[in-house]
């Protein structure tokens, strides 16, 4: 197992891409937090986990709260002895136009990618700086390095994740801490679903054309990227050996963006 013994927090991890991503390190042999806004979202994935014969535990975390991080990230270190791998993958969506979008919308989409993202990484970052390294990783998007109509706060937001990905590579490196971002393109998770019908509003078209003309356009084969996809990128990076592979955004799309 890739995984074995190594101690996880994922963020966001209640559904979509982060349960998967746990219940992936969790059959890895990882023992794995899953933090969640609610803890009944965590415990379900706790459970799942369980009953395939792995470790988790259960954390209600609001990750654009320092207290409930931090008091997360020491529950812990007090059950299991440490934190080897974090990844911040909480994240919300908002649609509208750039002159039309509150700031209340703007700030809220920004405190929970980077805000978050930036608690998670300083909490995770004294622990695995006392135990001698770790492994940081960020939930990116094909966003954090383009941009797309009709979510200003959203690109923002993921392009700034990547600066404090590559940061955090560069400051951690002495501290045999790694940090690399993952960049999916379009997943057919709740938080992409209930973009389709905004996103078809706002441009006048139909659902099937969002899919087909907006979302998948770019795409060689015309598929989403599934939440396996992801979550197999996430345990390579979580168990890659060294520092050849830090400071770098990975991309899996279908080919929507090529770098």
């Amino acid at each position: 197992m890739r995984l074995e013994n190594r101690i996880a927090l994922i963020t966001g991890a209640g559904r979509g891409i982060g349960r998967a991503i746990a219940e992936h390190y969790g059959r890895e042999g990882a023992r794995v937090a899953v933090a969640d806004l609610t803890l009944e979202s965590a415990q379900e994935a706790v459970d799942a986990i369980e009953q395939a014969g792995g470790t988790a535990m259960a954390l209600a975390m609001d990750v654009t709260d320092e207290h409930a991080v931090d008091a997360g990230v020491a529950a812990i270190v007090e059950k299991w002895g440490g934190l080897d791998i974090a990844l911040a993958n909480a994240g919300i969506q908002h649609i509208d136009a750039v002159h039309k979008l509150s700031f209340s919308d703007w700030r809220k989409v920004m405190n929970v990618h980077l805000d978050g993202a930036f608690l998670v990484t300083r909490a995770a970052l004294k622990q695995m700086y006392a135990s001698g390294g770790g492994t940081m990783l960020y939930m990116g998007s094909v966003h954090s390095l383009e941009a797309s109509p009709l979510k200003a706060p959203y690109v923002a937001a993921k392009h700034g994740m990547l600066g404090l990905c590559r940061a955090v590579a560069k400051e951690g490196a002495e501290h045999g801490v790694r940090s690399n971002i993952i960049c999916p393109g379009f997943v057919r998770t709740p938080l992409v679903d209930k973009q389709i019908p905004e996103q078809a509003k706002e441009l006048g078209m139909s659902e099937e054309d969002v899919i087909s003309k907006v979302m998948l356009k770019n795409t060689v084969d015309g598929e989403f990227t599934t939440v396996e996809d992801v979550a197999e990128l996430a345990v390579h990076l979580a168990a890659f050996p060294s520092a050849a592979l830090t400071g770098q955004s990975i991309v899996v799309s279908h080919g929507w963006h090529m770098q």
